[in-house]
């Protein structure tokens, strides 16, 4: 099982980024949710991951581990500020959104805990959690 990880951990968060960036282009082209200003900065480390893991993946070049992880690093801690702002009720009042849709208002509520940034900051930590597995170098294959 390891060493699926340490083979294929680029492929798997390649399309980790791949499933949120499409998810977040379809709640706001498709169903019309506008995005706040926090969620403009998660898509912001978000969004080039699909490109650079994609190209990383393809040329099996693990010096991509590098420099994804702390683009997804700072995507999960503006995830985790966002998704308090929601859950934590004297957290809007302290610093509020000003600009467009407040940072606080959910568009979704899976059963009363799941919410846009949840879904972003648990696919960063997939993403850490497959690159970190990829670190090492793969096995060689046996033909």
């Amino acid at each position: 099982m390891r060493s699926f990880f340490r083979n294929y951990g680029i492929y798997m968060a390649w399309l980790v980024s791949l499933v949120a960036t499409a998810g977040s282009l379809y709640l706001s082209e498709v169903l019309h949710y506008e995005p706040c200003r926090l969620c403009w900065f998660q898509r912001i480390f978000m969004y080039p991951q699909v490109i650079l893991l994609g190209i990383a993946a393809y040329r099996q070049d693990r010096n991509i581990i590098t420099y994804s992880i702390p683009l997804s690093a700072v995507g999960a801690v503006i995830s985790v500020y966002h998704y308090a702002l929601q859950k934590v009720p004297f957290m809007s009042e302290l610093l509020p959104c000003k600009v467009g849709i407040p940072c606080n208002f959910d568009y979704i509520n899976w059963w009363g805990f799941i919410t846009i940034p949840l879904l972003a900051l648990i696919a960063a930590i997939l993403i850490i959690v497959f690159l970190w597995a990829a670190k090492d170098k793969p096995e060689p294959q046996n033909d």
